[in-house]
């Protein structure tokens, strides 16, 4: 995903020291300037930072920047690192039943969820408020009672095999 804002320098900061974002590239493509970032060693890039945000956007027409964690120690660890940053607003952990995630505005208020997926699979949408500071237990617990409390409840690898199998999926 890239997207444009208007301050480059702070929101590559924000990226690279609250989100653990590495630096691959930099560079200028005429009058933009951009910064590509990464966590994955196999990717370039995840996010590209592009500078050329009219300050007087009123609106972000980016509606979430969604990143999956593996383990809900790295999805606590976000949150702190998240929390203890004066630049962000609207920090809010919930569950979809089938994730648990935190969502928070950026530096420049565009939105962000880091989520872990749960084992299973409920329709969507669904949100309901999660304390993670509960035991790893309690919050695969409550994440799993909601999910299957809900009418389109399944296992995430029968929900994954329904979809390769709607969309055409060859192995």
């Amino acid at each position: 995903m890239g997207f444009y804002v208007q301050d480059l320098e702070r929101m590559a900061r924000f990226y690279k020291e609250v989100l653990c974002f590495f630096e691959t590239d930099r560079g200028d493509l005429g009058p933009v300037q951009l910064v590509f970032l990464s966590r994955d060693p196999s990717e370039h890039h995840q996010i590209v930072l592009a500078s050329g945000r009219p300050a007087d956007l009123s609106f972000s027409v980016i509606n979430q920047i969604s990143l999956r964690v593996p383990d809900l120690a790295t999805l606590r660890e976000v949150q702190r690192r998240v929390s203890a940053e004066p630049d962000v607003s609207e920090l809010v952990s919930a569950t979809h039943g089938n994730a648990v995630s935190i969502y928070f505005r950026d530096p420049e208020g565009n939105r962000l969820e880091v989520f872990l997926d749960m084992p299973w699979y409920c329709e969507q949408p669904l949100r309901e408020p999660i304390d993670l500071s509960q035991s790893d237990e309690a919050v695969l617990a409550a994440a799993e009672a909601l999910a299957r409390s809900r009418p389109k409840f399944r296992s995430r690898a029968q929900w994954q095999a329904e979809m390769e199998q709607l969309m055409g999926y060859q192995a």
